[in-house]
């Protein structure tokens, strides 16, 4: 009877032991929750898994979602199409007679370039003068109600630029840009200027001094709004032979950030405006006429650049415009996206409540992750827009993700996500390639919890690394 026992308990699957993952599974000694599972695409063949159907926060693997989605729903070469309409008419010395209105739509990779583009199409249909205001109209989404506290604290203060507001209007990714470089003379104030505007469309407040040549080169930006207006502080110093550094901070309000953008823009190219700006939420009249539009980039490079750079406001401008409804919110949003998963085959239960990952109450498992990836697989019209979004550990623009042997290096594409309050998380997902040029998907969700240690992105890649190695050169 023991050895019949011994028999049935070696046969039972090893989901949470951690079979195929031995390195990786040591985390769960810590305190760790994990959810793992890698197989083989030809024949579903598990070469390991923990607990595979755990729920836990995938953080910005979420971003696999809204791109897939986004493939499905558009195609890889759908653009987004931003206007500059008008009900006025433009008379023989140049002036417009009425509003201008920028008719936000909802292009997640819209900048400065592209602004600066509309205007000259706009000065070639002969306008000089705008006797009106410019409207920004973000009538399809925005402002974005705040589900996170870093993106609440961000209306009013910010250090960083993840944390960007929301909108279907928003330039730039919803962040202010600035040059910081060394003065002339040792002990003058920096120099600061607007990556984007020839006159700083925000205020600035200097107190960056010039070092000797040598030193080192510190510099802390935040953004403060004072009055309704942002600011961007800079303190510290830049060593008198530093090449000029770029700082970047998100906005308090997108499309106000917008509207001052363009604004100094239409100045810099000699377009006056006599009567300001403001900012509308109601659909512009379908009888305004186009002035200048222009199409964006096509939605797979948005995706490269959205994933490689694991962007939080073009993944959630992305899945705002998934939902079928003016005035979006990210619950809207994630209900598309919910939609959308919940229709793949073994994808079992999610929730996501944003496309970025930003918000810590999203929930899927290895296995749903699996199953997307999967999916995308098997769609020969959208798979290579959908992979290339996704690192190689060999060349990938995180660097931090150069890990492991050349085998894992060479033979692994994924998508990395990262949080740390109110709890780590540390999530990867993606594809890997045998020796044999077999494909299989891994995915792998790590979260911690209060009474956890903090998670040092070494302690996942590296036995993730030794782990997949060992699939990849079986098989």
């Amino acid at each position: 009877m023991p050895r019949l026992l011994v028999l049935l308990f070696c046969l039972l699957p090893l989901t949470v032991s951690g079979a195929g993952f031995t390195h990786l599974s040591t985390l769960t000694q810590q305190g760790f929750a994990i959810g793992a599972q890698a197989r083989l695409l030809d024949d579903g063949e598990v070469l390991g898994e923990i607990d595979s159907a755990r729920q836990l926060s995938p953080a910005s693997v979420s971003k696999l979602y809204i791109a897939a989605a986004a493939l499905d729903r558009w195609g890889p070469q759908h653009t987004f199409t931003t206007r500059l309409i008008s009900l006025g008419e433009i008379s023989d010395d140049g002036t417009l007679h009425g509003d201008l209105v920028l008719e936000g739509g909802g292009d997640p990779a819209l900048d400065s370039r592209d602004l600066w583009q509309l205007v000259q199409t706009l000065r070639q249909r002969g306008v000089e003068r705008i006797d009106g205001q410019l409207i920004i109209s973000q009538w399809r989404f925005g402002p974005v109600d705040c589900m996170t506290e870093d993106r609440c604290q961000a209306r009013t203060r910010t250090a960083t630029t993840y944390s960007a507001q929301l909108t279907s209007a928003g330039v730039n990714h919803g962040n202010w840009c600035l040059n910081v470089a060394p003065a002339r003379q040792v002990g003058d104030p920096a120099r600061l200027s607007s990556c984007d505007t020839v006159i700083p469309a925000t205020g600035l407040t200097n107190r960056v001094t010039t070092a000797a040549g040598g030193s080192e080169t510190q510099l802390n930006v935040e953004r403060v709004t004072e009055s309704g207006s942002d600011v961007m502080v800079v303190r510290g110093q830049i060593a008198q032979d530093a090449f000029p550094r770029t700082v970047y901070r998100s906005s308090s309000d997108p499309a106000i950030q917008t509207a001052e953008t363009l604004v100094a823009l239409l100045e810099q190219a000699g377009v006056a405006v006599t009567q300001g700006y403001s900012v509308s939420v109601t659909q512009p009249p379908a009888n305004a006429r186009t002035l200048a539009a222009l199409d964006g980039e096509p939605l797979q490079e948005v995706l490269m650049r959205m994933l490689n750079h694991s962007n939080n406001f073009m993944a959630d401008v992305l899945s705002l415009n998934l939902a079928d409804t003016a005035q979006a919110s990210l619950i809207d949003a994630g209900a598309a996206l919910e939609g959308f998963a919940q229709k793949l085959p073994g994808h079992g239960e999610l929730r996501l409540l944003s496309g970025s990952g930003l918000t810590t109450e999203n929930r899927t498992s290895a296995q749903g992750v699996n199953a997307l990836l999967e999916h995308m697989y098997r769609q020969p019209a959208l798979f290579p827009s959908f992979v290339a979004g996704l690192q190689s550990p060999a060349n990938g623009v995180m660097r931090f993700i150069r890990r492991g042997s050349s085998t894992f290096q060479e033979h692994v594409m994924l998508k990395t996500g990262t949080l740390n309050q109110p709890f780590a998380v540390r999530s990867v997902g993606g594809y890997f390639r045998t020796e044999s040029g077999r494909w299989g998907v891994f995915s792998v969700l790590v979260n911690g919890s209060s009474q956890t240690p903090y998670l040092n992105w070494t302690k996942v890649l590296d036995p993730l690394a030794r782990d997949l190695e060992a699939m990849i050169r079986s098989r």
